[in-house]
Formats: structure tokens, C-alpha cells, sequence
């Protein structure tokens, strides 16, 4: 068969040894909305929505974060992580750069863009307090180089690789904090109950494997960032007149 001269690029495998309780442990840490990385002050537009009665209710703003989910993340940030997993376990120093370009580049709003870049740095610095061998301190030393900054995705993936998490658990992983910090903004702005944060936070549960499996399976050309009313809210945000969160 004759090559075509383009790099080939394998999709991450769904199929993963299980994980030992070390990094079980570690995965959970990295999952924890008491991650020191200020996850809990951002509500990706959620706050807008709800000043804009989009998510006023219960329901509505259950709709709106599986909306989320499947529309944005899983088509964005999970297959993004997924394809950085697989870079930063091949030391593919190029690779890397090139996906943390393209998070920043596909960023809607300058608040989206703030949010990824001090939460990336915010997980370097809490990754280098952990014990790490040389090829991750090499690892690390790759990611605080990105420029402009190391994004969230990015480091993510890199902490969940280091902590001996698969592909598969590192999705559920990322895609379960996302959905616990975001229930937490719901519950705040909305405003809502205890009760009715946690039917949001089980009906996102119950969809985000099936949202994790779509992005495994998606390739470099399907991958996307494209939710308009998501980027007009975000940037409404920005000088929305009363706020409790940075996003």
C-alpha cells in the first residue's frame, strides 16, 4: 500500500486493565471540586443563561447542562483529552503543543479562554508537589512550556496519565468534574435545592458514558467547538451587571 506521507494517528482504545487503588485514589483526587485549580468559581455561561431565563427551573437547567454534555464537551474537551492521553503517553512533545494550540484557539469567548488557561497553570503547580519520577518531571516541564499557557485539557490528561488512570476512566473522570462544579454554579444561580442538584448531577451521571464513548471514537477532522449560544452567552457574561462567578 502506498503511503499517503500523512501521520496516522490511532483513536485511544476504549478497552483498559482496571485500575489499581493507588490510582483509583488519585483519579478521585483529580475528579474532587477541592482540587485547588478554581474550578467551583466558573459556571461556563450557566449564570448567563439563567439571567437570560434559558435556565430559570429545575428542568431547564438539567436540559441545558446535558445540552452541554453532548453538544460541547464530548465533541470538544473529551476528545481533546483523549488525544492528549495518548500524546503525553507517547511523548509526543509536538503533538502536545499542537492541542494545546488548538484549545486556546477554539475558545468562543474571552472569558472561556481565561478559564482554561489559569486552570491549566493552576494544575501544573499542583502537579509538581506530587512525587514524580524523571520522565515526569520531563512530562511536566513539557506541559508548563505550552504556550500561551498549558490549558486545563491539557493538563488534565497528563495528571490522570501520571496517576496510572486509562484513556476511558480519565474521560469519566474529567467529564464527572465538569458536571459536579457545574451542578454546584446551578445551585447557586438558579437558585436550587440540594435535592434538585443532585437528580441534575444523577441524570448527567447516567449520560456521561455514553458522551465519553462517542468521544473516544471521534477523529482529529470530527472533533469541534461549536455552540453558539453558549459563546453569545459567555460573552454576555462578561458585563452581565450582577455575578457571582469569573465565567
Amino acid at each position: 500500500m502506498r503511503s499517503t506521507g500523512r501521520r496516522q494517528h490511532r483513536r485511544p482504545s476504549a478497552q483498559a486493565p482496571s485500575l489499581t487503588p493507588a490510582s483509583l485514589l488519585q483519579l478521585v483526587w483529580l475528579a474532587s471540586p477541592a482540587l485547588p485549580v478554581g474550578g467551583f468559581s466558573y459556571s461556563e455561561a450557566l449564570e448567563a443563561a439563567v439571567d437570560a431565563g434559558l435556565a430559570a427551573t429545575e428542568a431547564d437547567a438539567c436540559q441545558w447542562l446535558l445540552d452541554q454534555l453532548h453538544l460541547g464537551l464530548a465533541r470538544g474537551d473529551l476528545a481533546l483529552v483523549a488525544r492528549a492521553h495518548s500524546a503525553w503517553r507517547r511523548d509526543d512533545a509536538a503533538e502536545a503543543a499542537a492541542l494545546n494550540a488548538w484549545v486556546v484557539t477554539t475558545r468562543e469567548s474571552h472569558e472561556s479562554r481565561q478559564q482554561t488557561e489559569q486552570m491549566g497553570r493552576s494544575l501544573v503547580e499542583w502537579m509538581k508537589n506530587r512525587p514524580l519520577d524523571k520522565r515526569n518531571v520531563d512530562q511536566l516541564h513539557t506541559l508548563a512550556a505550552l504556550r500561551p499557557a498549558p490549558t486545563w485539557p491539557m493538563a488534565f490528561a497528563l495528571a490522570a496519565l501520571q496517576s496510572g488512570a486509562p484513556c476511558r476512566e480519565t474521560l469519566l473522570c474529567f467529564a464527572f468534574g465538569w458536571a459536579e462544579n457545574m451542578v454546584q454554579a446551578a445551585l447557586k444561580s438558579v437558585p436550587l435545592g440540594q435535592s434538585a442538584g443532585q437528580r441534575i448531577l444523577s441524570a448527567l451521571a447516567a449520560e456521561i458514558p455514553d458522551a465519553v464513548d462517542a468521544a473516544i471514537q471521534l477523529g482529529d477532522a470530527e472533533r469541534q467547538v461549536c455552540t453558539p449560544m453558549l459563546a453569545i452567552l459567555s460573552a454576555q457574561h462578561e458585563t452581565q451587571y450582577s455575578r457571582l462567578f469569573r465565567s
